[in-house]
């Protein structure tokens, strides 16, 4: 009777630590680039993120190249921390950058090759909100289509593919 309080002690560490090392890893990759192509400006998006080390912060960097409304150079360089399987299997990151610009996105593998995502961001005072849809062509390529919506501008469809390094 005397040793149920230890025994339960140490079981319960021991589902804590199966629980983290299960929750650390969420299957979604943060190690990778993309190529985009706004469907509404007719211009192109670079971007790469990687994880720094084995740690869970994030360092991302963009550009816009070429368009109708967004011309070359729209760069932004950010660095974020990622908080994995923050809630019903979703990631969340969150983001500080350039142009005084801060940011949440959640993102969640749905099954089936399928990933979703949601976004705030605001950006030199400009609030934009985004939602996107990718399906994992294999474990290195994503295709994926994103909606995102400024305040001030009209909205924008992206294609983008990823590869995960």
């Amino acid at each position: 009777m005397k040793h149920i309080l230890p025994i339960l002690t140490i079981t319960t560490l021991a589902a804590a630590a199966s629980a983290q090392s299960a929750a650390a890893s969420s299957g979604l990759s943060y190690n990778r680039v993309g190529l985009g192509y706004n469907t509404d400006s007719k211009g192109y998006s670079l971007s790469a993120s990687a994880l720094i080390g084995g740690s869970n912060f994030l360092v991302s960097a963009d550009t816009s190249i070429g368009g109708n409304s967004t011309g070359n150079g729209a760069d932004s360089v950010s660095l974020g921390y990622v908080f994995k399987n923050v809630a019903f299997g979703a990631d969340a990151t969150l983001s500080v950058g350039s142009n005084e610009s801060y940011g949440l996105g959640l993102r969640k593998d749905l099954g089936s090759n399928i990933e979703g995502s949601v976004g705030y961001s605001r950006d030199a005072g400009a609030n934009s909100y985004s939602i996107g849809l990718a399906y994992n062509l294999s474990k290195q390529y994503q295709l994926g289509v994103e909606y995102s919506k400024a305040s001030g501008a009209s909205s924008e469809t992206a294609i983008v593919l990823h590869y995960n390094f």
